[in-house]
């Protein structure tokens, strides 16, 4: 699915309150994709196939995510009931997976619909979330009046809106299925509201404002805003700190977190692709152990006369339940059975005395690209 990088569906409510916040998105690094995200592209590919009147295929795949029967049951098939509850008589005319934008009105200005529909004179509007974190509302949704003001000058699209007196959003997080009846002129007056704010996010000192809509922000770790209010909070004497401002401090807390959350995963993307962050390195986490070989494990614990019984319970034991056992017949685990792994990498301190994790995978790759 397109977005524009300036403004999209998912992004207008936090452009309209903080027009700044595009440029300082624009300087940061093209976000990873997370198994969450491909999981949400895998069922909105599948549904959309579904609508266009293709079946469904168990063990279709986007990237990692596989199309499982228990994910049509939690997911898929609720969506498309309360489809039928929105139309039960089967009379809406529908485009699903369409690009709309704005045309010279905000030129580079689009957006990716799941479902533009029209039922008698109204005009249907409908987004699928299918996470399971955040609930979304409906009423006044920005995202959603993005897209209806966005169709409503798209060729392909303003068909659905010709001559409406209302348009239905609609919010389907399965299992719930929210709905939300407005006008073409509550539609207009959001458009006017992004306007504006699109023509301030293009001025060198336009507008920065923290609130709700930083939440999904990947600019907040060098937002000017996020750093002064990190700034003032650990800069604040306890002695100085009356209850009235420790009750301010507890609003701005959920803020101040996820601010030091997503500075520390782009310290840590910034390390992990070769880039330098003075005073910072990653280092291996701390190592499970792990049998090198079942079978060999298996072989020696046979030959010192212990019974399945206790070696095993539904699987083989892991090597630190296996130390208790042998514990008992004062035998010891021999070192070449087992071996540490580590999970991954940490963010640590320059000063932290463990050794920094040697990237050579990385750079071995990106020397061989360029002998090509």
């Amino acid at each position: 699915m397109n977005h524009s990088n300036i403004v999209g569906g998912s992004t207008a409510k936090r452009v309209i309150n903080c027009p700044g916040s595009v440029a300082l998105v624009q300087k940061m690094p093209k976000q990873p994709s997370s198994p969450h995200a491909d999981r949400g592209t895998l069922l909105h590919n599948t549904i959309a196939e579904v609508l266009e009147g293709r079946d469904y295929i168990i063990g279709s795949k986007y990237e990692e995510q596989v199309l499982t029967q228990d994910l049509v049951e939690e997911k898929l098939l609720p969506a498309l009931a309360a489809l039928d509850q929105i139309d039960p008589d089967k009379d809406m005319i529908y485009e699903v997976e369409t690009r709309v934008g704005f045309g010279d009105l905000l030129p580079n200005v689009f957006g990716s619909t799941d479902l533009i529909g029209r039922i008698g004179k109204r005009a249907v509007v409908l987004d699928w979330k299918f996470g399971d974190g955040v609930a979304v509302e409906v009423e006044d949704n920005p995202q959603l009046l993005f897209y209806a003001a966005a169709a409503m000058r798209t060729e392909a699209t303003k068909w659905a809106f010709d001559g409406v007196d209302e348009i239905e959003m609609v919010i389907v997080q399965p299992p719930q299925t929210k709905r939300w009846v407005t006008t073409p002129a509550r539609v207009a007056e959001f458009e006017r509201e992004l306007v504006s704010a699109v023509k301030q996010a293009l001025k060198p000192d336009a507008a920065i404002k923290t609130g709700d809509h930083c939440r999904w922000c990947t600019a907040k770790p060098i937002c000017p805003q996020m750093t002064g209010a990190v700034d003032r909070a650990l800069q604040a004497s306890i002695q100085a700190i009356d209850a009235q401002m420790i009750g301010a401090y507890l609003a701005n807390a959920d803020l101040l977190e996820d601010w030091i959350k997503d500075l520390r995963a782009l310290a840590h993307q910034m390390l992990d692709s070769g880039a330098s962050v003075p005073g910072y390195k990653l280092v291996a986490k701390r190592g499970t152990r792990q049998w090198t070989d079942e079978k060999d494990v298996v072989h020696w614990l046979d030959c010192k006369g212990l019974e399945p019984t206790e070696i095993y319970s539904k699987e083989l034991l892991s090597p630190a339940q296996m130390e208790k056992v042998l514990k008992k017949r004062k035998l010891t685990l021999p070192d070449d059975l087992v071996v540490s792994v580590s999970s991954g990498t940490t963010l640590a301190a320059e000063s932290d005395p463990r050794p920094p994790v040697l990237q050579i995978g990385k750079q071995l790759t990106a020397a061989l690209s360029k002998l090509q």
